[in-house]
């Protein structure tokens, strides 16, 4: 199914993963709800709510951007109201910003740890509330970033802080498919297999060397089309890694995403 004409919802789209989605749905003629706290240019991160709504309308799409801090309940439901209205209902919810701090309890200040549970597992609870009204209309998508169930204690051990707020967005998915199959709308976590070529990994997780073994974030953004082009629920409840649901799609060739053609891939964190 073409996703020609529907309304995807993403949150943190300024940027990374979240924009190639964005343009990714754009080449089919989607509109784009760009909403995101990025208004203005950042000195080290490229990239603005107003420069990726240029982005998608230059290869076909409409866009909205929207400033949005998505631990603000009341902005959120003002800004899901707004694009509802300037599109004509919202098809799809991509629950894409994120915050990231790689520290153990430890040393890790509690401001950080609000920080990244009100953005990481707080905001998709927010984001999904305000947009049940318009998806329920739609029998849409809920779609968020978010990793697969892996308990082995090393996920903890070094920044379970993080993984804890993650691992909370996945189990919203999974509470959230349950909770709304009356109203046939599909709920799913998707997760890069390898480590992702994006400014938070280039600034926060590793610097240039990761960045040789990383992907390019095309990946997530096929595999994303894959999942919201998808209809009667018949992808939902499942918490999925890009390369496996495009497998399941046919593909078969993943070379054309490396970011270095030369580099050793590296799983992404919760990958074994």
């Amino acid at each position: 199914m073409s996703l020609q004409g529907k309304t995807l919802f993403i949150t943190g789209a300024s940027r990374g993963i979240g924009r190639e989605i964005a343009l990714r749905a754009a080449r089919e003629g989607a509109n784009i709800v760009i909403a995101a706290k990025s208004a203005e240019p950042h000195a080290k991160l490229p990239g603005t709510i107003h420069s990726v709504a240029a982005e998608v309308e230059e290869v076909g799409g409409k866009a909205l951007a929207l400033q949005v801090d998505v631990r603000d309940e009341n902005a959120v439901k003002a800004a899901m109201a707004q694009a509802a209205e300037h599109f004509g209902g919202i098809d799809a919810l991509i629950n894409n910003a994120g915050a990231i701090k790689l520290v153990g309890v430890e040393k890790l200040e509690p401001k950080r740890f609000d920080l990244m549970f009100q953005i990481n597992t707080r905001a998709v609870m927010v984001c999904s509330q305000a947009a049940l009204p318009y998806l329920k209309q739609s029998k849409g998508h809920i779609l968020s970033l978010s990793p697969p169930l892996n308990l082995d204690p090393k996920w903890f051990a070094n920044y379970g802080p993080y993984t804890t707020t993650k691992y909370g967005m996945s189990m919203l998915t999974l509470g959230m498919h349950e909770e709304f199959k009356k109203y046939g709308i599909s709920v799913n976590s998707l997760w890069p297999k390898t480590v992702i070529a994006t400014a938070a990994i280039e600034f926060e997780a590793g610097g240039p060397a990761v960045m040789k073994a990383a992907r390019l974030p095309a990946i997530m953004a096929d595999a994303a089309h894959a999942i919201l082009s998808s209809s009667e629920r018949c992808i939902s409840g499942r918490l999925l890694i890009d390369e496996e649901i495009l497998r399941e799609q046919g593909q078969s060739h993943f070379e054309q995403y490396r970011y270095d053609p030369a580099g050793k891939l590296m799983n992404d964190l919760f990958i074994d």
